[in-house]
């Protein structure tokens, strides 16, 4: 199992902040570092929010071995063709290890801020899959590629230069949505990102997209699985116990949630915990820790 850092860079993230923390991660062998991608939280106050693609193509550029991306990018508020473009740049500028996490956009707040168009949920979802089919159109396809869908359209377009990793950036979709978000993998990604779920349920979840994988004719061994979890550590058990009394939970019940708690050896048992119930069934197992 991988262990990567996922942090939400609404929450105050600056060019300090962030430089520091792209070295540690590079220099501690954490395999990835991963960012949100939001203008602002759900609820006030507003933060310090660096920008995702500035902040990525400066991680491109000044480190050599981790893998890093958005998780995830939404199209509601970055239009499909300049986000394939972008994209194609940054992952070539880093050698390859760009992941181009991809999102239909949840957070109503933010969007009626900056005056976005959230739309509903069933719209939303269609919205994102016309995303989807231009960002992967653009990537993958040498010759110009003509699309009309209702929410954006493409026109003997081609993206030059052309991507130097063949197809692209890999994709991934994040979510727990057993349809909608299932499907959406099976047909346009290279890796499904869980969010929060005890090892019981990712596990079901993972054996669904399998079947869904087989049913579309794609190998299942060939789309990478990972999970976003949660951390709450001390050093000392009253550290910990402090930050447990801030979350008015319990150790356990956050365990559920998909939380890795505790102290030293406890968090390292939680991952082996991790590691039996998820390696049986999938190719290559991916833990983002959000700190």
């Amino acid at each position: 199992m991988d262990i990567a850092i996922m942090i939400e860079g609404q929450n105050g993230l600056t060019w300090p902040l962030w430089k520091n923390l792209v070295a540690a991660v590079e220099d501690l062998g954490f395999a990835g570092l991963y960012r949100s991608d939001h203008f602002t939280n759900a609820t006030p106050p507003d933060k310090e929010s660096l920008e995702l693609w500035v902040s990525l193509t400066w991680l491109a550029s000044h480190t050599k071995r981790i893998e890093f991306g958005p998780l995830v990018s939404p199209v509601s508020f970055r239009h499909p063709a300049l986000t394939a473009r972008t994209a194609a740049a940054v992952d070539d500028l880093s050698g390859g290890r760009l992941t181009l996490g991809l999102g239909a956009g949840w957070q109503e707040r933010e969007h009626n801020l900056f005056g976005f168009e959230l739309l509903d949920v069933v719209s939303s979802y269609y919205r994102f899959e016309e995303g989807l089919e231009v960002i992967t159109r653009l990537l993958k396809s040498d010759d110009p590629v003509t699309f009309k869908g209702k929410y954006f359209q493409l026109r003997e377009a081609t993206l030059l230069p052309r991507p130097a990793r063949p197809g692209g950036a890999r994709i991934l979709i994040g979510g727990n949505g057993e349809k909608r978000t299932m499907s959406l993998v099976a047909k346009y990604a290279d890796e499904w990102n869980a969010v929060f779920l005890p090892p019981s349920d990712f596990a079901r979840l993972s054996a669904r997209l399998d079947e869904l994988l087989c049913g579309t004719g794609r190998d299942p061994q060939t789309v990478k699985r990972s999970m976003m979890a949660g951390l709450l550590f001390g050093r000392i058990q009253k550290k910990l116990d402090e930050k447990l009394s801030e979350q008015n939970q319990t150790a356990e019940e956050l365990r559920k949630s998909g939380v890795v708690v505790g102290v030293g050896e406890e968090v390292f048992e939680q991952l082996k915990e991790l590691i039996k119930t998820l390696l049986p069934s999938v190719l290559v197992n991916f833990l983002q820790i959000q700190l």
